[in-house]
């Protein structure tokens, strides 16, 4: 009997199936492949349903009668990680549609953006809870210490600038003398270690990152442990944690923590203490209606490689289960966060948006944020094949994203419209193995500030 949940070490039932070795590596080769190729099936399975359809149209007489682009198509050309002019995108989406030559006009510019019009962002909001579902309620995927990793950070992206974007997202400026720019303020929850987005927000900028932080705890798992850099510091928000039955790990502002100079001060690693909260977290917590009362933490101080200290903060206080000697670790294990980041910025370029209305640029995020976590779903079988591959060299290597996701870009098409889709994701499996980059320990670079990229919409690039 075979168990499709365990796909790394699939169990076998038999003596006679386990002497064959060749058959069992086929076998669970085949689990594999049908798994993954499973989650594309389901998906397409959610978009194509009147239920889905209903629920994030915005006009009631949308998506109704037969048309060349039609709700499903709609929902994959705007996940296709579109970069070039709108028409040159729809050009080559019917091309791989077809299977022709050379791209052919099937439809126009305007034709897409009034239906575009008809479609709500929460469309891809959803598609992500369903494709993120599927993966941890079908694979053993990876954990610390029976802990699923998520750090949750933030940042700000550059959007058009028009009347509508002014008012839903609001302005910013440098300096006096730089023009001002609107932007918006982004958030997300990432499992550090499966390099999956849990969940994702873009807001305006009035909104606190500490409050997207506070949205993204509610469906927290019991699980979870999130980790936290100094700009999340608030009694609050850590109690909220506590009261979903997570756990949190942050690093904290020292001058603002008197149970981290005093901790600092003793020259002693850690200490267990309560904390108490300060008017503005009173506040906050009954707002949230939880608990107002003290609450029992561990300070844990850390020796950077420079000789410099900085003080963790954490609700892990089995001192027995959870030692002292893991706590540098945990917190490194933060820096996946800003990588992604750095992909969605820099790889993706997220701030390249397609459109200029409010809810265009909501459809955008999200679903680029899509399109990156299949990416990192399909490519996770492939982690273990790369260590296995590479285990007697000098450095650890790991995949490429850079190159994943520019695979992605057209077969992603290609994986909602063709019958059988086993062998694109056996190919692009091979591609993810074969791009691959080392892993270099304890490299640091300065960070050098470099203007911000601005995109146009009448200047796009050809691809």
């Amino acid at each position: 009997m075979l168990y499709l949940r365990i796909i790394e070490k699939p169990i076998i039932e038999g003596e006679n199936i386990c002497q064959n070795k060749k058959l069992v590596r086929r076998l669970a080769r085949w689990l594999k492949t049908k798994l993954y190729a499973s989650l594309p099936k389901l998906l397409n399975k959610v978009i194509s349903s009147n239920e889905f359809v209903n629920r994030h149209k915005l006009q009631q007489n949308a998506f109704t009668r037969e048309r060349i682009l039609p709700f499903k198509l709609v929902i994959l050309f705007i996940i296709n990680l579109l970069k070039s002019s709108i028409q040159n995108e729809l050009d080559k989406f019917f091309k791989i549609i077809k299977g022709s030559e050379i791209p052919e006009r099937e439809i126009t510019n305007s034709a897409f953006c009034q239906a575009r019009k008809k479609l709500s962002h929460k469309a891809f909001v959803e598609l992500n809870k369903e494709q993120t579902e599927y993966f941890y309620n079908n694979v053993n995927y990876n954990k610390w210490h029976q802990k699923r990793l998520v750090a949750i950070d933030g940042s700000m992206l550059i959007v058009p600038k028009n009347e509508e974007t002014k008012k839903e997202f609001g302005q910013f400026t440098y300096s006096p003398k730089t023009p001002t720019v609107v932007m918006a303020r982004v958030s997300q929850a990432y499992d550090v270690l499966n390099k999956i987005t849990l969940d994702s927000a873009i807001s305006p900028l009035s909104v606190s990152e500490l409050d997207l932080a506070a949205g993204h705890i509610k469906s927290s798992l019991q699980e979870d442990l999130y980790l936290f850099d100094r700009g999340y510091n608030a009694f609050w928000l850590f109690n909220w944690i506590v009261f979903q039955r997570a756990d949190f790990c942050a690093r904290i502002n020292i001058r603002n923590w008197k149970a981290a100079q005093e901790l600092l001060g003793s020259g002693q690693r850690e200490m267990i203490t309560e904390i108490k909260p300060s008017e503005k977290s009173l506040k906050k917590c009954k707002e949230l209606g939880i608990s107002r009362e003290p609450m029992t933490v561990r300070f844990i101080s850390i020796e950077l490689d420079n000789g410099e200290k900085e003080v963790l903060i954490t609700s892990l206080l089995d001192i027995k289960e959870y030692p002292y000697e893991l706590f540098k670790d945990l917190y490194h294990n933060r820096w996946p966060v800003e990588e992604r980041y750095k992909i969605m910025k820099s790889r993706i370029e997220m701030e390249n948006f397609t459109a200029k209305s409010p809810e265009a640029i909501k459809q955008d995020f999200h679903a680029r944020v899509f399109t990156q976590n299949l990416t990192a779903i399909l490519a996770f079988p492939v982690h273990a094949k790369i260590k296995e591959d590479n285990k007697n060299k000098k450095y650890d290597y790991q995949i490429n994203w850079t190159q994943a996701i520019a695979k992605m870009k057209d077969t992603i098409v290609l994986l909602f419209t063709r019958e059988n889709i086993h062998k694109i994701i056996n190919k692009l499996q091979e591609h993810f193995q074969n791009n691959i980059q080392s892993i270099r320990p304890n490299r640091k670079f300065p960070r050098i500030p470099k203007p911000r990229k601005h995109f146009y919409m009448a200047y796009k690039p050809i691809s």
